[in-house]
């Protein structure tokens, strides 16, 4: 899902149409979720403070143990006697008093280094999200009273030095209605951060992005659910907060000139982050079934065939002769033997067979003779 204006309409304080400007390429960049959840998943933990249990926590006492043959387990445990105390395990993560399993180091690996390309990239997907109307109302912004987004102001918002001042140009342009939502959701939060100094939890508002503080951050930043950014600092942490794409940014007409300065356009380097080109999409169309549907695809592809289509079996060539000799045509020579050898072994058992007879016959009539001589 990407932008397809190219051009964004400059609002005056009042909310009025005062004129258009181009729309940056940036904002035409694809949208990778996997990156933005990669690095800020990532990014988020380069905030977090070292901690760690005290390193003799539950080893504090003088204990052994019993050895075997006494009838109890193993576990150390503690010297003396006249107390309770005494004769109890100690030190293991199942006993009283004992420490912990695994004790938590100070010298835990908590920061995490990301590359520099894969940050620019996830905070180029941000920015694109941030154009797109569903993404900025799937995050909840209320933004049915704005006129468009993104949402461009005159250079003279950057000058507004008064909370009072800023309040209004939220009201005229349509903002404010995501101030009073976040307002509402101000809630007591849940657990042990009531007693470490953040007490309350509220929805993140809208997002200003200046060129020059010529007193907007004074003017802007007591107001519930604002965030201010320099165009120059922005920061993947506030334009996707918790990685999830589509914060509503109020932009300022520098601001938003600059990000072709950041960003550079297509085939172009960026002037200030070196060798950096915005992202290219594999396709410029994502609808496949559209591209394989269309007239010019259609047009050079080979029509569909009506015939049935040939269904080729493939033959065992064990027990098919023709199979096996395309594999080996030296077969049909051994078979052609074979056959020849056979032949020969038949001629030869018929011709033993006959003399055998023969030799049997002689040998029958030869003892008649004798019979009869013995007779006479």
């Amino acid at each position: 899902m990407q932008v397809q204006r190219r051009m964004v309409n400059v609002r005056t304080l009042k909310g009025e149409k005062d004129h258009t400007i181009s729309m940056p390429p940036v904002f035409e960049s694809q949208i990778r979720m996997d990156i933005i959840h990669f690095v800020h998943k990532n990014m988020a933990k380069n905030k977090r403070q070292a901690y760690g249990v005290f390193v003799h926590a539950g080893e504090q006492t003088s204990a052994e143990s019993w050895g075997t043959g006494r009838a109890v387990a193993r576990i150390p445990r503690v010297r003396g006697g006249g107390s309770h105390r005494s004769g109890e395990a100690a030190f293991g993560n199942m006993c009283r008093g004992g420490r912990m399993y695994a004790p938590t180091k100070v010298w835990r690996k908590w920061h995490r280094k990301i590359n520099m390309k894969q940050k620019r990239q996830a905070v180029v997907s941000a920015l694109a999200a941030t154009a797109v109307l569903p993404l900025v109302q799937a995050r909840g912004h209320r933004v049915d009273g704005t006129a468009e987004i993104p949402l461009v102001l005159v250079d003279e918002v950057e000058k507004v030095t008064k909370t009072r001042d800023a309040v209004e140009v939220l009201k005229d342009v349509g903002v404010y209605s995501d101030i009073e939502r976040v307002i509402k959701s101000k809630t007591m939060r849940a657990g042990k951060g009531k007693l470490r100094g953040r007490r309350f939890v509220q929805r993140r508002g809208p997002l200003v992005i200046y060129k020059e503080d010529d007193g907007i951050t004074r003017a802007f930043r007591n107001i519930p659910g604002i965030d201010l950014c320099c165009a120059d600092r922005l920061n993947l942490l506030q334009l996707a907060p918790g990685g999830h794409i589509g914060r509503l940014c109020v932009w300022s007409e520098a601001a938003f000139g600059h990000m072709n300065v950041l960003y550079g356009v297509p085939g172009t380097a960026s002037e200030v982050k070196k060798g950096f080109k915005i992202p290219r999409s594999v396709m410029t169309v994502p609808d496949l079934s559209r591209v394989i549907n269309s007239d010019e695809v259609k047009r050079n592809i080979k029509p569909r065939a009506l015939g049935k289509a040939q269904v080729i079996h493939k033959k065992n060539p064990l027990r098919n002769l023709g199979a096996m000799v395309r594999l080996n045509p030296f077969v049909m020579t051994q078979r052609r033997r074979a056959m020849r050898e056979l032949e020969r072994t038949e001629k030869r058992k018929v011709r033993l067979q006959k003399k055998r007879a023969s030799k049997k016959a002689h040998q029958e009539q030869k003892k008649k003779v004798c019979e009869m001589m013995t007779l006479e």
